[in-house]
């Protein structure tokens, strides 16, 4: 049994477990419903029978009992309720991580509709991101911005090595820590109590939390410098009213607490319009930070064992004096401080006596400017490890992808990969390839039949370095490769807002790859290119291709042309770096047959007239054979 079926089956016991627990639960939650009933209907029979035949002293004590039994029953029924809405969310994950090595995409989250942007080098080809994308596939994050940034580093156009390897190192240390990357969406998800019985909404799309909504709130909150001045006023004419309150309370010298309470309640009234609007938003802030606090708790008491960049990454959350921990619970107070303007008659009497509302606006605008520093370096770190959990967990549900090996500009090995394989395919019925560039200005000219396999085998090579500079692993057994800057070209759309034809939009694309070929810049391209010049005449086509790949050639890059063109073999005659391979099919028992493996070699066959026959169209045997 290999370690892939070993974590699945893993996964599915901990799912009956937890059904099993569920089942529990839900025995515990009926069985208090019913005590609480009870208790309420008996405490009622007893109290009033106690009133009519005892009277209210020994009523009082009774009806005291039941009310404490009452409240020991719904408290209990509290922490059942919790405890079976944790255990939901865990079991969820753990559906979610099998719907992952399933690839059952019904049961996979979706991520954040993106609008497609046509000028990406790579994007749109490589199913980076979509319905059905990688992005899709890693996405563990609850986090809008942690989904973004997951799909930054995915897209990133020129790779940088520095932080590639940090990201690689960090995905290694996570990737172990199984309950630590799901108790990190647990957490995220229970902070969140509109979401926090269904962990698949919460990490999908428009339901992932925005955190950006609460840094520009923060950035919103403009400094007060009045507000310190007042409120020592205020204070000092509180003190005054009271002393000569109680002067007159005690020695009767007439009302001179007047003098003071009168401007007092002046300066009072006009801090109302400055204090209002902070506390109108308190409460924007209380249930922002109410979400984080969950999470930043686990983040603060982690132990970090092992994990030196682990807790580096994490460090913003262990400082003592700057730790989430502290400065929410401060936020709590005065949150809690101002709630007490929905208390009118108490707001009133605390207000006239002293300057509570200003006390509290000026503690809450300290706050605000001390979170505008503190809160966007703990939001990133969460971002960030959300970013790499993603990846971890696909490394974790994969234990058969390998790390990939970065090597040196000046080493002998460009890119070699040894069963290369593509992730969006199920492991089942994947079929991998070994693959190696020996230099720069090697292209690799791909001819097959329809249906062979020669687009998934360039989107299975862009695909895969995609994965490796996000810094995760790779679904092979071994991948060498430099930095490269991704191009491809495997699926060109027309454009009819910019009023573009299929042709041309195809000749923009082109274009575009040949001018990253000739930038001068230190990192090579790797280009990807799924037929050339497919929308015009064959006699055009045949001319332009070649002149393109002569282009190409010996250029600062490396890449793989899948083509039908079978005229473009014989450039292999002129040009020393290009290499010709092929996917084969066969015909058995009237069906098509492929076997999806590369072979040197120009394709020695086509299959065009078999595929237009096998469908049933009017295609005779003499035109058949002719061809």
């Amino acid at each position: 049994m290999n370690r892939r079926t070993q974590r699945m089956e893993a996964l599915e016991r901990q799912v009956r477990r937890l059904d099993q627990r569920l089942a529990h639960l839900h025995q515990q939650s009926d069985r208090l419903i019913r005590w609480r009933l009870l208790v309420f209907l008996l405490g009622t029979a007893v109290s009033l029978y106690t009133l009519w035949q005892y009277g209210p002293w020994l009523w009082g004590g009774i009806s005291a009992i039941f009310v404490i039994g009452f409240a020991y029953t719904v408290r209990q029924h509290r922490h059942i309720d919790t405890a079976t809405t944790q255990h939901k969310i865990w079991q969820q994950i753990k559906q979610m991580h099998l719907a992952r090595m399933r690839l059952e995409w019904d049961a996979i989250p979706e991520t954040l509709p993106v609008p497609p942007d046509l000028e990406h080098p790579f994007a749109r080809d490589l199913d980076v991101i979509g319905h059905r994308s990688l992005h899709r596939l890693l996405d563990t994050a609850v986090s809008q911005q942690g989904s973004i940034r997951l799909r930054d580093w995915l897209l990133e156009t020129t790779p940088n090595p520095e932080e590639t390897a940090v990201r690689q190192t960090l995905i290694r240390e996570l990737t172990d820590l199984s309950s630590f990357r799901d108790r990190l969406i647990l957490h995220a998800i229970i902070g969140d109590e509109d979401k926090e019985t269904e962990a698949a909404t919460a990490v999908s799309g428009h339901n992932k939390w925005p955190g950006q909504r609460l840094l520009d709130w923060l950035n919103q909150q403009k400094p007060a410098p009045t507000l310190r001045p007042a409120l020592i006023i205020l204070s000092l004419l509180a003190v005054s009213n009271i002393t000569l309150l109680l002067l007159d309370i005690a020695r009767g010298i007439g009302p001179w607490y007047l003098v003071s309470w009168i401007p007092y309640a002046i300066i009072a009234a006009l801090q109302i319009r400055q204090t209002a609007p902070l506390f109108e938003d308190a409460s924007f802030l209380a249930d922002g930070l109410r979400k984080l606090q969950a999470i930043f708790h686990l983040l603060e008491t982690y132990h970090y064992s092992g994990r030196p960049h682990l807790r580096n990454l994490c460090a913003p959350f262990l400082d003592e004096e700057k730790r989430p921990s502290t400065q929410l619970h401060r936020i709590s107070r005065i949150i809690a401080g101002a709630g007490i303007r929905f208390n009118p008659a108490l707001w009133l009497l605390l207000n006239t006596l002293l300057p509570w509302d200003s006390y509290f606006a000026y503690r809450m605008n300290q706050a605000s400017a001390d979170l505008q520093t503190l809160l966007p370096n703990w939001l990133d770190t969460w971002y960030q490890l959300e970013a790499l959990s993603s990846l971890a967990h696909f490394a974790y549900l994969n234990p058969a992808a390998q790390y990939p090996e970065f090597t040196p500009v000046d080493s002998s090995i460009l890119f070699k990969t040894q069963r290369i394989g593509h992730p969006l395919i199920p492991t089942a019925t994947r079929i991998c390839n070994d693959v190696q560039f020996a230099q720069l200005g090697d292209i690799f000219l791909i001819t097959g039949s329809n249906m062979a396999g020669k687009s998934t085998f360039l989107r299975t090579l862009g695909i895969n370095l995609c994965l490796a500079y996000a810094g995760g692993p790779v679904i092979a057994q071994q991948l060498q490769t430099r930095f490269f800057r991704l191009y491809t070209s495997i699926q060109v759309a027309d454009s009819l807002a910019h009023g573009f034809s299929f042709f041309y939009a195809e000749v923009r694309r082109l274009q575009a790859m040949l001018t990253a070929l000739q930038q001068p810049t230190a990192v090579p391209l790797f280009f990807l290119i799924d037929e050339i010049f497919r929308g015009t005449n064959n006699r055009e086509r045949l001319i332009g291709s070649r002149e393109y790949v002569r282009a190409l050639a010996g250029g600062f890059g490396i890449g793989a042309i899948a083509t039908h063109d079978l005229e473009l073999v014989k450039l292999a005659d002129e040009l020393p770096g290009l290499g010709n391979f092929h996917f084969r099919d066969d015909v058995a028992d009237g069906r098509m047959t492929f076997d999806y493996k590369l072979h040197p070699g120009p394709c020695p066959t086509t299959n065009a007239l078999k595929i237009m026959r096998l469908a049933g169209l009017p295609i005779s045997q003499s035109a058949y054979q002719a061809n």
